[in-house]
């Protein structure tokens, strides 16, 4: 018996992840589904969501989804992660929006190589220090030199919105125990890593393979999340957390919620979303300065070919990539 509901995209059929909205938060809620659309229920009604147009889906306290929402989630190539109230924690995520390992490959390749490894952390850094030339600091040098950066952005921040400010502290098994400020760092970091993450593996690469952080299964995301945090989530989150502070009688329960709202907004207006495809894709690519090119690397140029269903290829070292499907035996008989 065939169940009714959408048949499953192509790839190519799917908005890319540049196209989409950057994330959407729902708690106390059911999540279903109705045709391409995901369904949420809740003592107010029903929402329909088109599941296309979604990049990430935090879900909060009181969340239930059903088996064909995630169906429908999954071909969709959204990532879902629950919110819980002492903190976040990621579950699952969409399938990537590309047939194609290129990228992932490219990544692999940089991970593994000292220099190369080191020629994508110098670009990151150089991303935050855009009119400067980091190119001649050591790798401790420019660790010191973001110290300092963020340092600097938490003592403006804290200046700007009258908050007295001691330091980051952040309990991920306690988060009702930190200040206003804190707390609102921390709901709006986990916007932002939902989004990071969404699309690093949409675009098929590694959210465990990092450059600046390492070791963790969400390293490379982290790594591009700390590209924005000083225009988006510590501005707001000092913004935001100052009227409480100056409110008492405000509930640091609605803290979170308003947090998440401002961040969304912010990463609409700076663009977030399509500035993280392209830095990605410009941190991962072939600098022709630091590397050469061999035969048997696959081109990235071929966008059309990302998301083919024929990017697949048999590995030789000496020929080059060759093609797949072919009964190379018959060549030895000859």
């Amino acid at each position: 018996m065939e169940l009714p509901g959408m048949v499953r995209p192509e790839l190519q059929e799917l908005p890319q992840i540049r196209d989409r909205m950057s994330f959407i938060y729902f708690e106390r809620c059911k999540i279903n589904r109705e045709d391409s659309a995901i369904t949420v229920i809740d003592e107010e009604g029903v929402v329909h969501l088109p599941a296309a147009a979604v990049s990430v889906l935090l879900l909060g306290p009181g969340c239930s989804v059903t088996h064909r929402a995630m169906e429908l989630i999954g071909d969709a190539g959204v990532t879902v992660i629950w919110v819980g109230e002492q903190g976040v924690r990621y579950y699952a995520s969409g399938r990537p929006l590309t047939h194609s390992a290129r990228w992932l490959m490219r990544q692999a390749k940089l991970v593994s190589s000292q220099r190369l490894h080191m020629v994508v952390v110098r670009k990151m850094y150089q991303l935050r220090f855009p009119d400067e030339d980091v190119s001649g600091l050591t790798l401790q040098q420019l660790r010191g030199r973001e110290g300092s950066r963020i340092r600097k952005v938490y003592q403006e921040s804290a200046k700007k919105c009258g908050v007295k400010w001691s330091g980051r502290e952040y309990r991920p098994d306690d988060f009702v125990s930190g200040d206003p400020v804190n707390q609102a760092l921390s709901a709006g970091h986990a916007c932002l890593y939902g989004l990071a993450h969404a699309v690093i593996v949409a675009l098929g690469c590694s959210p465990g393979l990092g450059f600046v952080h390492v070791g963790h299964e969400n390293s490379f995301v982290y790594d591009i999340a700390d590209l924005y945090k000083a225009e988006t989530t510590i501005p707001i989150a000092f913004e935001i957390a100052s009227q409480y502070i100056e409110d008492k009688e405000k509930s640091l329960d609605d803290l979170p919620g308003i947090v998440r709202r401002h961040v969304r907004d912010e990463l609409v207006a700076k663009h977030i979303l399509e500035r993280m495809v392209t830095d990605i894709q410009y941190l991962l690519q072939r600098d022709s300065k630091n590397e050469e090119t061999q035969e048997s690397e696959i081109n990235l140029d071929n966008e059309e070919d990302m998301t083919s269903s024929e990017a697949i290829y048999l590995w030789d070292g000496v020929r080059g990539n060759v093609q797949n499907g072919v009964q190379y035996g018959k060549e030895m008989r000859k």
